[in-house]
């Protein structure tokens, strides 16, 4: 059973019910949750709709909201007794996340309201600069803004589990330096295998690795391989991680993106979809112990939350 950190179904389940379909994910269950038990359901903003971030957020959400509503195999979870519970009866467990604050805006009273909603995983920024700090794709160094800076403190005080991937190097030190919680990298790869910004230095992995934090193996060819982005180098990925950072330390956050409009890039080699888990658990049984995979599988993301959410 997986549980996958970082899924950005929410766009595509609003895209789908703006044409008038209902039960998105229902429909879909066995195109997208093959052997997934747990999973992240990211609310990102598109860069067209930066200007109206809040506003598109809600809408998505709302509509996602909907959707899950309407669905037998689903259900929105807010820790991880109800996590486990819905499990336990068969079920999807997915969790709400940011993926970027833009939709807070410079408000930490939005950020709350987020939270009533749901909301559980606010990855910092997307690639680009927002009012928290900078993304890796700006050509600054920015890091961390003092209202970055109060975002993860109420965060801290919500119990919202922090995402460093996306923010730039900087941003991702002042992070740790003003918060002693578990933070995690919800799909970033080692940039030693694979030399992409979005990648993390081994200084980084190890940093999240101390503060008994988890990195998310992801699986976008160009974080994978720049040449050849094959399952092999993917589990490569993972077995590399695992030697620096110890098992507890890494997860999975597939990213997949195939599903998205518009997108016509080509899925890793191996591993297009959710449909090849089981071709990735026999890759990594080979490598790692029953132990080491249901870690890595499942429980190291549950640990943290665990922690962070309750």
């Amino acid at each position: 059973m997986i549980f996958d950190a970082h899924s950005d179904l929410p766009t595509f389940v609003y895209d789908e019910r703006r044409e008038g379909k209902t039960r998105v994910l229902e429909g879909n269950f066995e195109r997208f949750f093959n052997g997934i038990g747990a999973r992240v359901m990211a609310i990102w903003t598109r860069p067209d709709r930066r200007n109206n971030a809040t506003r598109y957020a809600l809408e998505v959400l709302n509509e996602f909201l909907k959707d899950v509503e309407e669905s037998d195999s689903f259900e929105l979870v807010r820790n991880t007794d109800e996590m486990k519970g819905v499990i336990e009866s068969g079920r999807v467990a997915l969790w709400l996340g940011l993926e970027g604050g833009e939709p807070i805006g410079e408000s930490l009273d939005l950020l709350e309201v987020f939270h009533r909603l749901g909301l559980r995983v606010l990855t910092l920024t997307w690639s680009l600069r927002n009012a928290i700090g900078d993304g890796v794709f700006e050509r600054t160094n920015g890091g961390l803004t003092n209202f970055g800076v109060e975002v993860v403190g109420k965060a801290e005080e919500l119990g919202i589990v922090l995402d460093l991937s996306h923010i730039n190097e900087a941003g991702f030190w002042d992070a740790l330096d003003v918060t002693s919680f578990p933070v995690i990298a919800s799909h970033s790869n080692a940039r030693k295998l694979c030399d992409h910004p979005r990648n993390l230095k081994d200084e980084q992995l190890k940093a999240i690795a101390e503060r008994d934090g988890v990195v998310g193996a992801v699986a976008i060819p160009g974080f994978v391989d720049s040449k050849r982005p094959t399952l092999e180098r993917y589990v490569e990925h993972i077995s590399y991680m695992v030697d620096l950072m110890g098992y507890r330390h890494v997860g999975l956050g597939f990213d997949f993106v195939y599903y998205l409009r518009g997108w016509s890039g080509k899925g890793v080699e191996g591993f297009e979809d959710e449909s090849k888990i089981p071709d990735l658990l026999g890759k990594m049984k080979e490598r790692f112990s029953e132990r080491e995979v249901e870690a890595i599988t499942f429980g190291n993301f549950e640990r943290v939350f665990e922690r962070v959410i309750g």
